[in-house]
């Protein structure tokens, strides 16, 4: 039987880290809400997106293809955490926590790339 979505690891832990940046960003001045604000939670919402469709992707290369996706979208939430330091929207905690939780994902999207390539 398979698993529902909100059984896979990375997406529970998807769901912590979207749920701490919507918290993180309410605290950015409002000049940055449709600036920086907005690019941060369209990359946050296109990797939810990208593990909704590697859930449903029968096939391993297309699976491969949209986690491969979420990787990007990690890489750009990394550039958009520190320029959000360097700019004093976050604090060195709020940077801290925000890369640990990048990390969490990471260390559940490399055990699923993993999983994918063992099949």
């Amino acid at each position: 039987m398979k698993k529902e979505v909100e059984d896979i690891r990375i997406y529970q832990v998807y769901l912590d880290f979207i749920s701490y940046i919507e918290m993180i960003t309410e605290k950015f001045p409002r000049h940055t809400k449709v600036g920086i604000v907005k690019v941060i939670k369209d990359n946050l919402y296109s990797g939810m997106k990208d593990i909704l469709l590697a859930y449903k992707a029968f096939d391993k290369k297309e699976k491969l293809s949209y986690l491969n996706d979420l990787d990007i979208v990690l890489k750009m939430l990394k550039v958009l955490a520190r320029i959000s330091y360097k700019k004093k929207y976050i604090n060195v905690n709020n940077y801290g926590a925000w890369s640990r939780k990048i990390n969490n994902v990471g260390t559940a999207l490399g055990g699923w790339i993993n999983s994918c390539l063992r099949q």
